[in-house]
Order: structure tokens, then sequence, then C-alpha cells
């Protein structure tokens, strides 16, 4: 595992913490119009800044929903509180990962930091029709549009025009995240016109990954219908930045889980190669050789940095056109 600089600066938030809708962090406008009712979210993990600079900014530039309604929230506090650029991984969370919390049994069992949180931040995640959740990467990488298993999300993500890779998944074994909870987890059919995206906008620490945030939020709120884009082009200058020049589907597979924190990789691997060849050696699962499964496996987010026994350390992907 290597050291890696933090070069994103911490933001300051505190003209922006209290919020305005009685939960610490969270903001809520009402355009009087009918529309969409939509949310971006950041801070989900408390070392993950980026997500945060986007929602200040569009909190200091007046940002206001021409119909629907807009919800922006600074999600795990606590856990941002502990930030320290030295130790960013120590921030991801205080007891237990947030966005493995969201199923309602879970968040019912408030024995955690993080179950309270997401009790605080769920009659907002209900409400919402649309959810942009803004994210960063243990490891440097490409971002990644995570669109989750249902088509109509993949539509949007192909609507966005950015950025170049887009992940289908079915989450994760070690709990429900955010953009898959509720109605946003259901089949196409049962789902109406809910939709939910994660964008991992790069490694936590550079400073790329803020822009990552700002354009993709941007990009989100035209689409949705909560700006146009000429107000968000006046409001926002500088934001979007150029479309992608293709977009293509990551269809994720499977993924290994580590039995414990002795996990290795066989490798530097940095995420998005293509390994050839059936069968080859990527790693060690604490004395178990894990090999790839098939053809053009591509690993999507390879990382040991939070690996212990039940994290999914690396995933497996095929990948096709978008």
């Amino acid at each position: 595992m290597t050291d890696l600089r933090f070069d994103l600066p911490k933001p300051d938030i505190s003209a922006w913490r209290a919020g305005n809708t009685g939960t610490e962090g969270v903001w809520h406008f009402e355009s009087g119009m009918p529309g969409r009712r939509v949310m971006v979210t950041s801070l989900v993990h408390g070392n993950e800044l980026c997500g945060a600079w986007a929602v200040k900014g569009l909190l200091e530039a007046g940002v206001r929903p021409r119909r629907g309604s807009l919800t922006m929230a600074f999600c795990h506090l606590a856990a941002f509180d502990r930030f320290d650029p030295g130790a960013f991984d120590a921030s991801r969370f205080v007891d237990e990962d947030l966005n493995r919390q969201w199923s309602a049994g879970r968040i019912a069992d408030a024995t955690s930091v993080e179950r309270r949180r997401a009790g605080e931040l769920l009659p907002f995640v209900e409400r919402a029709d649309w959810l942009l959740d803004l994210h960063s990467m243990h490891e440097q990488g490409e971002p990644l549009l995570l669109a989750g298993p249902h088509a109509r999300n993949l539509e949007l993500a192909r609507s966005l025009r950015a950025p170049e890779h887009v992940v289908v998944d079915e989450g994760h074994q070690d709990g429900t995240r955010m953009r898959d909870f509720g109605r946003f987890g259901l089949c196409d059919a049962e789902g109406g016109d809910s939709r939910s995206l994660l964008v991992e906008c790069g490694f936590h620490g550079e400073a790329s990954s803020r822009d990552v945030a700002r354009d993709l939020s941007v990009r989100f709120l035209v689409e949705a219908q909560i700006l146009d884009a000429a107000a968000a082009s006046d409001a926002l200058p500088g934001w979007r930045r150029p479309d992608a020049p293709r977009q293509c589907v990551l269809r994720v597979t499977g993924g290994v889980v580590a039995r414990s924190s002795k996990f290795r990789f066989l490798g530097a691997w940095r995420g998005l190669e293509v390994i050839r060849n059936a069968g080859t050696p990527i790693g060690d699962n604490d004395g178990e050789l894990v090999t790839t499964p098939y053809d053009d496996c591509v690993l999507v987010m390879p990382s040991l940095r939070q690996a212990r026994a039940g994290v999914t350390v690396v995933r497996f992907a095929s990948a096709e056109p978008l």
C-alpha cells in the first residue's frame, strides 16, 4: 500500500453546518412549482472532501430549484470533524461505514454513530426522487459513475455524458448503500421516476476530485430540471467540464471479499486494468490464491486501505460500450 499525498484542503463549512431543516448539515429548498424532489449528498465518508466542496459551492452560489425541490446534505459530520490529512483513512467513519447501514433493520438498531445518523437522514432520502451521492476513492484512479443494476440509472448516466466509465453493480456484501435504499433499489417496473447515482470522483486527496464533483453536480441538476443550462452556467461558472469523448459500461460480475486484514495483491493494481487471460493470479486472500474469472477481466477499485474480514477489496467486471 503506497503513501498518497493529500493536496485537497479541508473545506470550511462552518457557515453552512447548521442547515435549515432542523437536522444538522441538511439544507432544503422548495420552488413552489411541480417537479422532482432532488437530493445531492456529500461526506457520507468523513475523508471524502470533494463532495463537501461541491455542496458548499452550490450553497454559496445561492442555487435554488426552478421547479420541484432541492435537498443538499453534509452527511457524516462526526467523521468529518476527525479528519487529519496525515491519517485520512481514520476519518472514513467513527464506528462503521455509513454507506452500508441503509436497511430498515440496521437503522432501527441505532447502536452506532452511523446508524443514528442514517436515521436522521432517512426522511430526506425517503422523500427524494433523484439522488446524487458524491464520493471519492481510497486510491488514485479515473472517476467512476456507479449506476447500480437498473436500466433507468444507466439511461441517466448516458444522458449526463460524463464520466467515461460507468459501473453497473449490485452493491456490497457487507450492507446496503444509500443509493440502493428503498425505491432506489426497486426494479425498473416498480422504481418509477426514481434515479440514483453514486460518483467516485478520484482519489480523496487530489484537487481534481473537487472538479469532478462540481461537474457532475451541475450535469445532474440540469438533467433533473432543477436548473436550466444557462442559469447553471451563470451561477456556477467554470464548473462544467468537457463531455467524456466516449462512455463505456463496466458490468460487475463479482468481487473479492477479504478473509482478514492479511489480504495482499500480487501486483501494483490501480484499477481499470484489463487482465487478458482467465486464471491470472492477482491476489492472496489469507492463503487462498485469487485469480481472474474470465478473459479480458477489468479490475474495479482495488484497494487495501480498509482491508479487513468482510470488506470487498476488488471487483471484477466486463467492459461494453454504453
